[in-house]
């Protein structure tokens, strides 16, 4: 019995020291192949709701053309998603709407400012929230 626990007792370190191998190439974000690199990801959200009236005013499609358009006048690669959620305005309003989730990767400050200045107006909204993550990536 005292073999059986010593043998037990290796093996759960060995598994504790793989794991700790393991989340610290996760932490590390190594790839099997490829040459790792940081890049900056910012992802800009936009509501599709006009600001006075609460309501989507155009198709979900228009508003994703003029999107693509404005990326395309800044000549910044880009991907986009449509999100569905809500919020609550200041004054306790609950409300759902579409969300236009643009990510851009390694993007100029002043451009992404511009481009959520551009969609801000366009789209008539309060604001645009931009939120923006360091990002292990490599291409293969």
């Amino acid at each position: 019995m005292a073999q059986y626990n010593d043998y037990m007792l290796v093996k759960q370190r060995l598994l504790q020291q793989q794991l700790a191998r393991a989340k610290q190439r996760l932490m590390e974000g190594s790839f099997e192949s490829g040459r790792k690199i940081q890049m900056v990801e910012t992802r800009l959200y936009v509501g599709l709701n006009d600001a006075e009236t609460k309501k989507q005013i155009f198709e979900t499609e228009k508003y994703l053309q003029q999107l693509k358009e404005i990326c395309f006048t800044y000549h910044v690669p880009f991907s986009v998603g449509i999100e569905e959620g809500g919020y609550f305005h200041d004054n306790g309003d609950y409300v759902e709407e579409k969300t236009l989730v643009l990510t851009l990767i390694d993007a100029e400050k002043d451009t992404i400012q511009k481009i959520a200045e551009d969609l801000r107006e366009l789209f008539h909204q309060e604001s645009v929230l931009l939120t923006e993550d360091i990002v292990r990536g490599c291409y293969i």
